[in-house]
């Protein structure tokens, strides 16, 4: 009887452990931040790479409210109301099918204009619905009154966007509130749909993405504003008609698509938005997932797998080696059938579900200590080169608290102006914008095989040759400072033309010894460098701004990169040292080899050697470049009658 308690023990063991183990992986992923994070991640990915191809929408139509559009104005905003008439009486009279005007009319204009476009609200044939907001930290009193009149009640739908608040992104089709009145109101797409008597179940829905049809066909054709009254009728006949504003900078919103595109792809106007949610209701097309019952069953046939290996005979190396390859093929499986069948199946709460059960049999049946405690590395992947993942999942006692002393090669960038910058833009465009800066400095150091720190405001802080050894650590730090200026500067260029004030990224870069570890309490803990050499990598980033330049490297990390060029820049003294630090500037081959930089380095072993014909040569150079900072800041000293390369800085 005995014997056979224990066989039963023994066979339920992995069923026990795989429904626990999928259980816990389902709340785990539901409620830490990290893994939820994770888990949009690749979902967001699968829909911008995976999508079911489409054709473009048939249906519905865009108007849209574009920069060539307000240029045509004296004020940008609010947009017209006589042109905004004028459209809408022209669109009247091709006969759409229902137009949604995704404009706020919160405030007056000219009383002229303002009252012109009321009456052709009110007169057109075809049906209207209008954005309507009353939140109080939306719109003041006095706006929600002139809101109320202008608009008709029976007109009026939400123009809320279904954002998830855990990152920002729009995920879900607003499907209506009860409103300060006590009236029901529907969200946009709703509203649009039921005054063509379209009904939808009003429950908060995720969106189901349209697909493309191609890379470079839109899921819906837009037309310029501007431009209906000379198109012909049958465009917007029988249509759809989505009309609101698509601009470089207002009303755009993160969404999915940004999770593997930038910029306009992945950060799509209001109207767009709109657009896929009225599609999905007009389609009776559902969200692509199967549900939490669904994944969580999905989660217990992985768990289930992992348990079975977990009881195995074979080599821990060799179950390990099978668990990741049984991932791997549910990955490329759950990619397929996105794409080919449209249904998106979970990916990671199954994969994590089939490592946990492996682990969990395996620890209670005792044979083996497990040697593989993460299998989500593809997530921390993001944050960090994944060299060092592999080192950090080959040794986990680098993970433990506490450092080592090793000498290493420190990076720090910050913005220029960043403080100017951020009072000039409103928060929420400052803060995609840092996003994206953000992405593309980490991409770069990633790319370099750097370890990122932490950010620190505008600034980001990295080093090399830890936790893994790196011979050519210096130079992989100059090498990532040259290609971080270069994103950098495209990144500023690109803002700019934009219209903001994006700075100049300075870099500082010095090679010493520092103290490399897990620093902090048990529950919170950096990865990170201490020491003076911190401080003197922050001090060189910091002399960019005297010298004009946009890296500055101290003499030890030059000197331990033989293939990177340099010109001198001084022999510093930095606030709160006594000792004279050597300070270069790093540049491209092309850059060297010009016959400026040649001359460049003469007038400066002039300076140095303390000759009379430094201001001369000096002279010739501001002449040539009056905008070389580091000639500036000699030529500035020569004449204030100091003879040297020695600079002694009052401020950090």
């Amino acid at each position: 009887m005995r014997i056979g308690w224990i066989e039963l023990k023994r066979a339920l063991l992995p069923v026990v452990v795989a429904v626990v183990a999928a259980a816990v992986t389902t709340v785990a992923v539901d409620s830490l931040r990290f893994l939820q994070s994770a888990d949009r991640f690749v979902r967001d990915v699968e829909l911008s790479w995976l999508a079911p191809r489409q054709p473009q929408s048939t249906d519905i139509v865009i108007v849209g409210i574009q920069e060539s559009t307000l240029a045509q104005f004296k004020y940008r905003s609010p947009v017209d109301r006589r042109f905004l008439a004028n459209l809408l009486h022209t669109l009247d009279s091709y006969k759409p099918r229902v137009i949604g005007l995704d404009v706020l009319f919160d405030q007056p204009t000219e009383p002229d204009k303002d009252e012109e476009l009321k009456q052709v609200m009110r007169n057109l044939t075809t049906p209207l619905v209008v954005s309507y907001d009353d939140i109080p930290e939306d719109v003041t009193p006095q706006q929600k009154a002139f809101l109320d009149d202008f608009v008709p009640p029976d007109d009026r739908v939400l123009a809320d966007i279904g954002t998830d608040p855990f990152d920002g992104t729009v995920r879900w089709m607003v499907a209506g509130k009860q409103i300060g009145d006590g009236s029901y109101m529907p969200g946009f797409a709703r509203g649009v749909l039921e005054r063509i008597g379209i009904e939808s179940f009003p429950a908060k829905d995720q969106i189901a993405w349209r697909g493309r049809e191609s890379d470079s066909v839109e899921p819906f054709r837009e037309y310029p504003a501007q431009m209906v009254a000379k198109l012909p009728a049958k465009f917007f006949t029988g249509k759809i008609v989505l009309i609101g504003a698509d601009l470089s900078l207002t009303d755009r919103h993160r969404t999915p698509f940004a999770a593997l595109y930038e910029g306009n792809r992945g950060i799509l106007p209001g109207i767009v938005i709109h657009a896929h949610s009225v599609d999905q209701v007009l389609s009776s097309r559902r969200p692509p997932g199967i549900g939490a019952f669904g994944d969580f069953l999905l989660a217990i046939t992985l768990a289930a797998l992992g348990a079975a290996l977990g009881i195995t005979k074979i080599e821990i190396h060799w179950r390990t080696a099978l668990g990741l390859v049984l991932a791997a093929s549910w990955w490329a499986a759950g990619g397929a059938i996105y794409h080919f069948f449209g249904v998106m199946v979970g990916l990671v709460t199954p994969s994590l579900s089939l490592a946990i059960a492996m682990w969990g049999t395996e620890a209670l049946t005792g044979r083996e200590a497990r040697q593989q405690r993460e299998f989500i590395q593809g997530v921390f992947s993001r944050y960090v080169s994944p060299k060092v993942v592999n080192e950090l999942m080959r040794d986990p006692a680098k993970l433990s608290l506490g450092g080592e002393r090793r000498v290493v090669s420190l990076l720090f960038t910050d913005v220029a102006s960043f403080t100017t910058m951020s009072e000039a833009i409103d928060s929420h465009q400052l803060v995609l914008i840092l996003n994206q800066y953000f992405d593309g400095v980490c991409e770069v150091i990633r790319r370099h095989d750097g370890t990122f720190a932490k950010f620190i405001g505008d600034a980001v802080f990295a080093f090399f040759n830890a936790p893994t050894e790196q011979a050519d650590h210096a130079e992989r730090a100059v090498l990532c400072a040259l290609d971080i200026d270069r994103f950098a500067e495209k990144f500023r260029a690109e803002q700019n033309a934009n219209g903001v004030p994006f700075g100049v990224t300075r870099i500082g870069i010095h090679t010493g010894p520092a103290m490399i570890g897990n620093f902090g309490a048990e529950t919170n803990v950096d990865y990170t460098a201490l020491g003076d050499s911190v401080n003197t990598a922050a001090r060189l980033e910091g002399l960019n701004k005297f010298f004009g330049t946009h890296i500055c490297v101290s003499q030890a990390a030059r000197e331990a990169s033989p293939g990177v060029p340099f010109r001198p820049l001084g022999l510093v003294v930095v606030k709160g040292k006594t000792t004279a630090l050597g300070v270069y500037e790093p540049l491209t081959e092309e850059r060297d080899r010009t016959d400026y930089i040649a001359r460049y380095r003469e007038a400066y072993r002039h300076l140095e050697a303390g000759a009379q014909d430094a201001d001369e040569l000096f002279e010739a150079l501001a002449v040539e470049n009056p905008y070389d900072g580091a000639v500036q800041a000699h030529l500035d000293r020569l004449r204030a009658g100091t003879r040297s390369v020695e600079i002694a800085m009052t401020e950090k």
